[in-house]
């Protein structure tokens, strides 16, 4: 089993890269692709399949919730981009519960990452949508809580991704050493960690999801509610 926190470093063009965490973002990409496609080969108006029973309850549910924080502006790429993200940060919660794999939101980096491209589109978004009048709201009320204002979007993004990525390399270390003290002789308290830890991965999935819909939401809707 591969040594959780200990990444294996590859020079590219210059750069450093952490290549588990590379191969397993491609794997976990892979596999949401292969699920839309299990979801949709044989698309019905009235379901028959298990699979796109599945993607349907999950698709409607997170377009609610996308409208409701939204509004009208929520429908389309926004809509498709929070399940694709939801979808995308569930296998990769799963798939370190595998032996020899690993999550890539075990690394801070991928965390990072995506708490980054949600706060980007934030701000790109509520700038496209509402112009200066956006970029106003940042100095109301007048200093010094410009200042807190500040510290609060500086917080968004690490609050978002040391959370997810807290809470998933606790989980994959606990199971890790579970295993090293109990060996093969006791199974049961490395399966009962092993469903707590696939709860937690649903649950910090949809934690990470709900949030960046509510950022995004209150950067975009206006007062008339669109």
């Amino acid at each position: 089993m591969h040594e959780i926190g200990v990444r294996e470093a590859v020079q590219i063009a210059g750069f450093t890269f952490n290549s588990q965490t590379l191969v397993m973002t491609w794997i976990s990409m892979v596999v949401v692709l292969f699920i839309g496609w299990l979801a949709t080969r044989n698309l019905r108006v009235v379901p028959t399949s298990n699979w796109q029973m599945m993607m349907e309850t999950v698709i409607e549910a997170l377009h609610d919730q996308v409208e409701e924080n939204m509004g009208p502006r929520g429908r389309g790429f926004l809509s498709t981009f929070i399940v694709s993200l939801f979808l995308f940060l569930l296998v990769s919660n799963w798939i370190g519960l595998i032996p020899t794999m690993a999550s890539p939101t075990n690394d801070l980096n991928t965390t990072l990452g995506l708490a980054l491209l949600v706060i980007v589109m934030m701000h790109v978004l509520g700038l496209a949508v509402k112009g200066m009048h956006y970029v106003a709201h940042f100095f109301q009320p007048v200093a010094p809580f410009i200042i807190i204002n500040i510290v609060e979007e500086i917080a968004k993004p690490i609050t978002l991704s040391f959370r997810l990525f807290g809470n998933i390399l606790a989980g994959e270390i606990l199971i890790h050493i579970l295993l090293q003290l109990l060996g093969n002789g006791s199974t049961i308290p490395s399966v009962i960690w092993l469903a707590f830890s696939v709860f937690v991965g649903i649950v910090q999935a949809l934690v990470f999801t709900m949030l960046s819909t509510a950022y995004i939401g209150a950067a975009i809707k206006t007062d008339d509610g669109h």
